[in-house]
């Protein structure tokens, strides 16, 4: 299947980089040119294995994905959705999104996931601005309550689907799949889709303001190509888990298009809330071989024994969302021998660089640009950034485009040109490069504090504290000072058996002079039960610093 798309024969990151080439034809939808390609060369080869909380288990091959894919085309066509028309899925992991994305992609109908965490409002908000059509929900009451509270303020009422049974006005995807052909023909004519056409939109996290509506178009999935056989370094027979709720950009990085183009399987623990005990048993039960999360789950994990479990079927742990704290970094290889390569990107792109499988792991590091990505750092006067020396993190187009880029902000010129403009667009990202190639993270440009003359970038600081082990969460942030500008803040989450006191304020003080720069450790520091953060996860800095202002500005 891969070789239909690329070569596959690079012998270094080098050659990677510099060769690596996708063949992009003009109406490739992932839809026909994946799923059904693969259920009619192997209709028997595993796609997906998937568990939840309470016993259910399902196994989905090609076959079954192809047969489900095309059941559904027809059903959604049956309902009147066409090319153009957006559907808003809020599914969490259920097992379901996988056939039904192809299916939306067969039709051309654009593909809006959400997390099913949204209130009425957020509904509301993302109902009216994509114009969507149909809403296809989790079988849960109180998820169907909240759509129902968005309903009257709705522009135009969706239809709406639900993976139970069929109640008021809401419809059953299994009842409409019965009956329905199991083959769905590829579209022709005017309906037809092309590579350039809309076929995804994510909202982004709304950390700063309002969620923007990435667009993606139909070559998205190949530029995952360099996702899975290159940093997740997947090939037939993986079982690949990547932990990301279907409602955000890292499922489609991890848990469907690049994997399956390769031919790995995807192992889906749709959990119901995360206990880092009960993954770790999924993990040694179903001899997953790659692993893929955030780093907010790798601390969860140190916490606990990892040694009890048997790991030893994993080949591969990869890490992207947020830097990856070494302190965490060494507690998994100490126990699993793995060490965890990390990759950089944002839902308005695939990879933009990772640490691929040819490059020696460097903790911390995002590792190196992706083939087809110029970047280059920039530094306040516009000019390229010489090694060692932070700047932001920018990706030149002019000469060639990426595959698997956004295409822009859907419906908003505006902000699409505020971040893309003069044949580059601007990550927002603040990095620095050393001597090597290798880049490492600094912060969002927002999130850089500047104390005393000094530049500080959260995450060295952050890296310092995890690494007591009276930490296992922690932010850093500024708060106004009348003399420094601004001085260093940490808002700390504790490991069980600590508690907040004057003395340890003092203790990761000292600890934080002694492992970086004195001039870095924070002078305030606030002890809390949790941070805020966005539905994926992400820490909500922009919160933190709204109340950092409000709260250090009054005193």
């Amino acid at each position: 299947m891969i070789e239909r798309f690329i070569k596959d024969d690079y012998t270094s990151y080098e050659d990677f980089y510099n060769r690596f080439e996708v063949n992009v034809p003009g109406d490739f939808n992932f839809g026909y040119d994946v799923i059904d390609a693969w259920a009619e060369e192997q209709p028997d080869k595993l796609a997906l294995v998937w568990c939840d909380d309470h016993g259910h288990e399902e196994r989905l091959t090609f076959g079954d994905i192809a047969r489900l894919s095309s059941q559904a085309a027809h059903y959604f066509q049956s309902l009147g959705l066409k090319k153009g028309d957006a559907v808003l899925l809020m599914l969490r992991r259920r097992y379901e999104y996988w056939f039904i994305m192809p299916a939306l992609h067969k039709l051309g109908v654009i593909a809006i996931p959400a997390t099913n965490l949204l209130m009425a409002k957020d509904i509301v908000y993302r109902v009216n601005v994509a114009k969507v059509r149909a809403l296809i929900v989790y079988d849960d009451e109180e998820m169907r309550s909240r759509v129902e509270q968005a309903m009257p303020e709705l522009f135009e009422p969706p239809t709406l689907i639900t993976l139970g049974d069929a109640v008021g006005d809401w419809q059953s995807l299994w009842a409409g799949l019965d009956g329905r052909p199991t083959a769905f023909a590829r579209i022709t004519g005017d309906a037809a889709t092309h590579s350039l056409d809309p076929m995804l939109i994510y909202f982004t996290s709304g950390t700063t303001g309002m969620p923007k509506m990435v667009l993606h178009n139909y070559t998205y999935p190949l530029g995952h190509i360099v996702t899975a056989r290159y940093w997740h370094a997947l090939h037939e027979n993986s079982l690949h888990i990547t932990v990301a709720d279907t409602g955000w950009a890292k499922c489609s990085w991890g848990k469907m298009y690049g994997q399956w183009i390769v031919g790995a399987a995807l192992f889906v623990y749709d959990m119901d809330k995360f206990v880092p005990l009960k993954l770790l048993e999924k993990l040694s039960q179903y001899r997953v071989t790659s692993f893929c999360a955030p780093p907010t789950i790798y601390r969860f994990m140190v916490q606990e024994n990892i040694a009890q479990f048997d790991l030893s079927s994993l080949e591969r742990c990869t890490t992207a969302g947020e830097p990856l704290n070494p302190e965490v970094y060494n507690k998994v290889y100490q126990v699993t021998g793995l060490r965890i390569a990390e990759g950089f990107g944002q839902s308005e792109s695939t990879p933009i660089m990772a640490t691929f499988k040819w490059l020696p792991v460097r903790p911390g590091s995002m590792g190196k640009p992706s083939p087809g990505y110029d970047v280059e750092l920039i530094n306040d006067q516009g000019e390229v950034c010489d090694v060692g020396e932070e700047g932001e993190l920018i990706v030149f187009t002019r000469k060639q485009r990426p595959i698997g880029l956004f295409a822009g902000y859907y419906n908003d010129p505006a902000t699409t040109k505020a971040a893309w403009h003069y044949g580059a667009y601007h990550t927002g990202d603040i990095a620095w490069k050393d001597e090597d190639g290798y880049y490492w993270f600094v912060g969002r440009a927002d999130d850089v504090i500047k104390s005393s003359g000094y530049r500080i970038g959260p995450f060295e600081v952050e890296s310092a504290l995890m690494e007591h082990p009276a930490v296992v969460e922690c932010a850093i942030s500024a708060v106004p000072h009348p003399v420094r500008g601004q001085i260093v803040k940490a808002t700390i989450v504790l490991a069980k058996g600590y508690e907040p006191s004057d003395e340890l304020v003092k203790t990761l003080q000292d600890h934080v002079k002694r492992v970086t720069a004195p001039y870095k450790y924070p002078r305030v520091i606030d002890f809390v039960q949790e941070l805020p953060k966005t539905h994926s996860g992400k820490i909500r800095r922009a919160e933190l610093r709204e109340q950092d202002k409000q709260k250090y500005e009054q005193e």
